[in-house]
């Protein structure tokens, strides 16, 4: 950011407290358009209660990031080469055409893997090039299919549900596919790292940054969010004081939820947790209650937000990582309940405590109005309107608002877009990105709108882009996608960082 006493961050945390009854979440669920309600929350935005600076925000440069991120993109040799020349203190040009170079290579890499596999059926034996250019659905005729995509614009697509464990041969997500070498070497360097006395968590950002291992994804989690110290002596004690006093909440407060002050939050939240995916993990009668229990507990020690719909999915990424701590299954096929008692109470009480430690982050999304998430929907628009102007115009040309659609984006963090293999993939990024979730999620959300760019500019009316930029086709997206939407994010992030009159108020 520029020093400039004019130019302001793209945000700043709202510290005022001011107590809130459930609030229905605009988009959350299936956002209604309805421009006077639009109106109404732009107004409020406009007015935001009294804000102190956060933390100030350390000035960093490309050499000191490629220092703790080197294999950021999981990068080849080529690559290697390339962000060996970005260590230098290059201009903000040749830095762009850095990040390009290494995402034209992901995509070299991502075309050739396509040739190696079989041809998809769906694709009547042809090779989709990329997912922009892929047909949906299994039509005889690419232009028949064309033909009736278009006849039936008046009613929303939503993909087909897949397990949520699909093409885990690259996700490392769940189950125990057999690792590259690539990947068993990276494993053992999170193992050495993590054994160690001391675990050196700039270290340990810098290996996750690109991914982190299924078999180390809950301890690193536990470390990058604060949750556990670097000292591994001091980690079981930790645990222990932290579960125990999760489950003095449990015993204070929990009986509190059928009281007329509290029971519209938990009738809330008990509405709410059966509309979340995947539905035959949070059904499970035993998940369904921990999640109650989570949430309410969050709920009555967070008065300045209470409970509001999207806080529900932020329980969820956390809740799967630290189950397949203690099994081997697929996720999808599994029956939490016949774990072991403890090692439920473990999970539950991890899954608090990581999920409060995100949200301390981000908790003026949360608050009364959710100023948070107004500032971010506009600060969406403006650099949508810099990085691809055609976009930016052609939404304007059909009155298509941001608030309209990502306003859900930043409420939920983009859960609602992507396949839960791929949330969690990109908040092994986002926890060891600083300020990965509030900061860094900006420049996520519009490399993923400009990743729709050629879907978006073949819409040609308000009712097509809406159903588009709800329901966009991200089913099948893995590894491969989600590294190149960072790599993207991270090129926006450095490029626009200080640019002159950047989102001036």
């Amino acid at each position: 950011m520029s020093s400039d006493g004019n130019k302001k961050q793209f945000w700043k945390r709202n510290a005022a407290k001011v107590p809130g009854s459930i609030q229905h979440v605009y988009g959350a669920q299936h956002p209604p358009f309805d421009p006077l309600l639009h109106a109404n929350l732009i107004k409020a935005g406009n007015k935001p209660p009294p804000a102190t600076p956060g933390k100030p925000k350390k000035a960093t440069t490309f050499q000191e990031f490629e220092s703790i991120t080197s294999d950021a993109w999981d990068v080849g040799d080529d690559d290697d080469e390339l962000l060996a020349m970005a260590a230098q203190n290059l201009n903000i040009e040749v830095v762009m055409e850095t990040a390009n170079k290494v995402i034209e290579n992901h995509s070299k890499q991502q075309e050739k893997q396509r040739q190696d596999e079989t041809s998809d059926p769906y694709t009547d034996g042809r090779l989709v090039k990329s997912h922009s250019e892929a047909p949906i659905g299994s039509p005889k005729d690419a232009a028949g299919e064309h033909a009736a995509l278009h006849r039936q614009r008046s009613l929303p697509h939503r993909p087909p549900v897949i397990p949520l464990v699909a093409r885990m041969a690259d996700q490392n997500t769940s189950g125990t596919p057999a690792m590259t070498e690539r990947e068993a070497s990276r494993l053992d360097k999170f193992k050495q790292l993590l054994a160690g006395p001391n675990t050196d968590l700039d270290e340990l950002r810098k290996l996750s940054w690109s991914g982190i291992p299924r078999q180390v994804r809950p301890i690193a989690w536990k470390l990058l969010s604060g949750y556990l110290p670097a000292n591994a002596e001091r980690r079981e004690s930790v645990l222990q004081r932290k579960r125990q006093e999760y489950f003095g909440f449990i015993q204070q407060y929990y009986d509190s939820r059928n009281d007329e002050h509290h029971q519209d939050t938990y009738r809330q939240i008990h509405i709410d947790i059966p509309r979340m995916s995947p539905e035959s993990l949070v059904l499970q009668p035993k998940v369904t209650e921990i999640f109650e229990r989570i949430l309410f507990i969050w709920a009555i020690r967070h008065p300045a937000s209470g409970y509001v719909q999207g806080i529900n999915d932020l329980v969820t990424p956390f809740f799967v990582v630290f189950v397949f701590e203690y099994i081997e299954e697929e996720v999808e096929n599994f029956d939490v309940s016949s774990l072991q008692e403890e090692a439920l109470r473990n999970i539950e009480a991890d899954s608090f405590w990581c999920m409060s430690k995100l949200l301390d982050g981000i908790q003026d999304n949360y608050t009364f109005a959710q100023p948070g998430i107004q500032k971010k929907v506009k600060a969406l628009e403006e650099l949508v309107s810099r990085i691809d102007e055609s976009v930016h115009r052609h939404m304007q040309q059909y009155e298509v608002e941001y608030l309209q659609f990502a306003f859900r984006w930043m409420n939920n963090l983009l859960m609602r877009e992507l396949p839960l293999r791929c949330t969690i993939r990109l908040w092994d990024t986002y926890q060891a990105e600083p300020e990965g979730f509030s900061h860094f999620h900006l420049y996520v959300c519009a490399a993923f709108l400009v990743r729709w760019r050629k879907e978006i500019l073949e819409e040609r009316d308000f009712q097509g882009l809406m159903i588009l930029l709800q329901n966009l086709p991200t089913m099948h997206w893995g590894n491969e996608e989600v590294s190149v939407l960072l790599a993207e994010a991270y090129r926006l992030k450095f490029a626009f960082a200080d640019a002159p009159n950047h989102y001036k108020r």
